[in-house]
Formats: C-alpha cells, structure tokens, sequence
C-alpha cells in the first residue's frame, strides 16, 4: 500500500485573497533559491569577478606597463621625455642593438638619417608608442569626433550585454526548470487545487524578478566601488543614467521574458524537453548580447535596437552613455516595453493554464493557445 503523502501547498495559501496567494508563492520561489547554497556561492562568485574585472581594467589603465628602450647619449634627452618609456643609456650603437637583440629592451632610439634625425631598431616589431611618440604628426581636424573613448565604449556595450545576458537566462532557465519540475512531481496539481494558474504564474515571475533584480542592483553597487576605489569618477558620473535606465528597462524585460519562460516550459513534462520550447526565448536573450558588442559603434543599429522590447535594456542604456538618445527616447522605448510585456503575459498566461496539468508528449502551440 502506498502510503506517501502529497506535497502541500503553500501554508495558508487557501482561503487567502488573490494578492496574498501571490505573496505565498513569492515567498516560496525565494525562499529556495535562499536556501540553495549553489545560488549563492554563484552570486557570491559573479559579484567577485565584476569587482576584479572593474578593478584590475582600472589600475592597468592608470599604470601601463612601460616601454624598455635603449638610448646612447644622443638620443637619451629626447626618449626620456616621452611618457612611459623606461631609458636605458648604452655606450654606443652596438650595445643599444645587442640589448635588443637579447630581448633587454624593446627597442633602441640610435642618431639617424629620418626626417627627425632618429632610428628606431627593433627585433621583429617597433612598439607603437614609441613611433608615434618620435614621429611628426599633422595637425587633425575632425568633423565628426566620437563621444566616447571606442575601447571605453566596447568594455560598457560588454558590461552591459552580458549582465542583461546573464541574469536573464539564468532566472528565465531558473523559472523554466521549476515549472517541469512541479510537472513531473505532481506537485503542481495540488497547488493548483489551492490557487488559481495565473497567481502561481504571477508568484514565480515576481518572485524571480525580485531575485534577478537584487542581483542587478548588488552588481551596480559593486561597479561604483569599483570606479571610485581606481578613481575613474568621470567614467562613474557618465554611467550614472545609463545604469538606472538598465535597471528600469531590465525590470520590465524580465517581467515580459519570465513570463514566456514559464509559459513555454509547462508545454512539455520532461526536464530533458525544456530546451525544445525555451530555444526560441533562448536565442532572443542572446540577441542583444551579441548585436551591442559587434555593433556598439553603429547608430542605426543602436537605435534600432533601443525600440525592440527584447533588446531596449541593452540598447538604450548604451545609446543614453554614448549621448546619441535624446530625452524623451528612454519614455518612449519605456512605453513600447511595457505594452510588450503586458501582451507576453496575456500570452504567457494563456499557455500556461492550458498546459500546466497536461501530461506526456510536448502540447502543441495552436492546443495552448485555444481559448
């Protein structure tokens, strides 16, 4: 005789109103995240490397490694007085190219027949600041300068890329594996005797939107350590806006992409036949990530992208850094997300009260979707 007993709802999750049942599941979705000691040493490990990173990209920028350089008694006055250069002063010619030659130094400053009277010797390349500190530049007027400094500009298009990129198909896949689960177990079917679908829907996104959320904002914090402790204020002061931009437009597009999470997952019952429904979530969550890092230079794309609801948390917080958004652009994105995301979980909800108790092969799209 099989004695085991059902899982139980949520404690006092009958009989309670409807946002009260939402807070119980709420409740339930972080309390074990909470409890799982994988989450958090993987929290603890995310913030850990943004912190290096931010860091050690800092003091490398503050303190480049300096250019070895021999020099003869000619040439010493001029090499010393460029930046960064470390002199070693050599008796003649021969030494400076032996010294070069031994891998010593990078390079030698020797007397010469050039247009500034200097020759530069390397082994098998002349390092780039070293040439363009002896050479004799034109004037440069440009019509057109960039905003940002293009390295600066690709590290925060990254920054920005792969947080979105990360949180998201973390706690979309986080999502996506509960609801099978609670599938497989059954134990959907006693919670569903306790509250209706769409506040077990609406529980587990909120629940999981608060935890990607926290996850954002502890990431922020560790970002502004970051910059003050290596004194990049100028940086800290340009990234203020684009930040809270990204937090506000990521709260939406998780809202709207954990809804379609869950959704997709309750077609199927198996954990092996997740990836079959959640791919096409998948791939437009690794989107953005990849079109902001190739594209980050590109205007057109940019602005494209901080109108697409899938791609406006990254792409308008990228465009409001570089300056290329004007004021009421974040609203109106805003408003095309929040239209978005209202509509994925009238989908998402639909599906998902159509799917949840249907056992077995995968439910087909056109059967989830019937009235």
């Amino acid at each position: 005789m099989n004695t085991t007993q059902p899982p139980r709802p949520p404690a006092g999750a009958t009989g309670n109103s409807p946002t009260q049942a939402v807070w119980l599941v709420v409740e339930r979705e972080i309390g074990s995240k909470l409890r799982s000691k994988t989450f958090i040493i993987s929290t603890v490990i995310l913030l850990a490397i943004a912190l290096a990173g931010i860091l050690i990209g800092g003091f490398a920028s503050k303190n480049p490694e300096a250019t070895t350089v021999a020099v003869t008694g000619e040439t010493a006055s001029v090499v010393e007085a460029l930046p960064n250069v470390e002199a070693t002063e050599v008796a003649d010619d021969a030494a400076a190219e032996a010294l070069v030659r031994d891998g010593t130094v990078e390079a030698a400053v020797l007397v010469g027949d050039g247009p500034n009277g200097f020759t530069v010797v390397a082994l098998s390349d002349a390092p780039g600041d070293l040439v363009a500190g002896l050479s004799v530049t034109p004037e440069v007027q440009l019509l057109e300068p960039p905003t940002t400094n293009p390295m600066l500009r690709y590290f925060i298009a990254l920054g920005f890329g792969l947080v979105f990129l990360m949180a998201a198909s973390t706690f979309g896949g986080t999502i996506a594996q509960s609801v099978v689960e609670e599938k497989q177990t059954r134990v959907v079917e006693v919670l569903l005797s306790a509250i209706p679908a769409r506040t077990l829907l609406a529980g587990k996104v909120i629940g999981n939107t608060i935890l990607a959320m926290a996850q954002i904002i502890a990431l922020a914090a560790v970002a502004t350590v970051g910059l003050i402790v290596t004194g990049q204020n100028e940086v800290l002061s340009t990234l203020g806006a684009p930040i809270i931009w990204f937090a506000v437009f990521f709260l939406f597009g998780f809202v709207l992409l954990a809804a379609l999470f869950a959704a997709a997952a309750s077609m199927v019952s198996r954990q092996e036949d997740i990836g079959s429904t959640t791919m096409p979530i998948t791939m437009l969550v690794m989107a953005p990530y990849f079109l902001v890092i190739v594209f980050n230079d590109n205007p057109l794309v940019l602005t494209i992208m901080s109108y697409v609801p899938f791609s406006a948390p990254v792409g308008m917080p990228m465009r409001l850094f570089v300056g290329e958004a004007q004021w009421w652009e974040p609203l109106i994105s805003l408003a095309i997300l929040l239209a978005a995301s209202v509509a994925a979980i009238a989908v998402g909800a639909k599906i998902y009260e159509n799917s949840l108790l249907r056992m077995g092969g995968k439910v087909k799209l056109a059967e989830a979707l019937r009235p």
